[in-house]
């Protein structure tokens, strides 16, 4: 699990020891198991949100971990052009290559900790898919596909297309120098990811070194999220275990405590956590299929509007050697 790692993680900037007079550790809620799913043209996901209230997530409406799967040649898979509205799709890829091209003119590759940020606002269309070469060779695919929702005030605003890059990611460490941390959205100690939200939020993903602790302060406004994308570990005060592709959803508070077991499963031998939270929008949510809006009216007008040709069209030579 590459992601972005570096050679010494001690000279990074450290997250300052929190103030646990001051601060209160968030208990743990409930700890749920994602079902196995296929997406698109049949790539393994996890759903990592199901069991999970939308009033819970809120920001957040869905999440697939895709893969970890070493395809064999000719096996690596990807989505067909399909359309979005009233949400953002944030593709944040572990392990392996992907190609992104939407009708907005957006697009690229992006490989091991790099971050594609799609707005998709009053909608568009786009494809990913894996590499030409890649289905040819075979190889690793890990990945989050993680959509955040938009405010009504929002969803009528034109696409846009982020591309991150793990090399823009801010990396940091605990006090202890046990845990690598990306920051890819949001603020811990005054460093700032570089994705840029519409809705205040943050993302994270750390990797703890087995018997590591972290404890981070986490804006009270914020819900909290943290899922196990790889080894064994414990969650909140109380240490409420959790392993690979299990959610963990935090009460209020002020800190996020994880705990990695001294003993690691796994190529990687660490707990590889992705930490979420935002603050809520406190809208109706009507999700259906590749749509998010307010009202049923709403996801009518979009499915009305797709099949009108009014999202977006599908560019004539597309960079994506994939069909449509």
């Amino acid at each position: 699990m590459p992601a972005m790692t570096v050679p010494d993680v001690t000279v990074l900037p450290r997250v300052p020891e929190p103030d646990r007079v001051a601060g209160r550790v968030r208990s743990v809620r409930s700890v749920t198991t994602a079902p196995n799913g296929l997406e698109g043209e049949g790539f393994p996901v996890r759903r990592a949100f199901a069991g999970v209230a939308l009033a819970d997530l809120d920001p957040f409406v869905h999440m697939d971990q895709m893969g970890e799967v070493d395809y064999a040649p000719g096996e690596p898979k990807g989505t067909p052009w399909h359309p979005h509205r009233g949400f953002e799709t944030v593709t944040y890829l572990i392990d392996g290559v992907f190609e992104h091209q939407d009708s907005n003119g957006g697009g690229g590759r992006i490989s091991d900790g790099d971050t594609q940020w799609m707005t998709a606002g009053a909608g568009i269309l786009h494809i990913e898919a894996p590499p030409e070469a890649l289905v040819v060779s075979g190889g690793l695919f890990h990945g989050i596909q993680l959509w955040v929702n938009l405010p009504a005030a929002d969803k009528a605003n034109p696409p846009r297309y982020q591309d991150i890059r793990g090399a823009e990611e801010a990396l940091l460490a605990s006090p202890d120098g046990g845990t690598l941390l990306r920051v890819i959205a949001g603020e811990v100690a005054g460093h700032r990811g570089p994705g840029t939200t519409f809705t205040p939020m943050a993302m994270m993903h750390a990797t703890l070194q087995p018997g590591a602790r972290l404890e981070l302060p986490w804006d009270p406004s914020f819900n909290a999220l943290a899922y196990v994308l790889a080894g064994q570990g414990s969650m909140g005060e109380e240490r409420r275990p959790a392993v690979t592709g299990q959610l963990a959803l935090f009460g209020p508070g002020d800190l996020v405590r994880v705990d990695a077991a001294a003993s690691q499963d796994g190529p990687s031998q660490t707990l590889e956590v992705l930490l979420l939270g935002g603050r809520p929008i406190r809208e109706p949510v009507v999700h259906y299929g590749p749509f998010v809006m307010n009202t049923r009216e709403e996801i009518a007008q979009a499915m009305a509007d797709y099949q009108a040709g009014r999202l977006g069209t599908i560019p004539a030579a597309s960079v994506v050697a994939h069909r449509s």
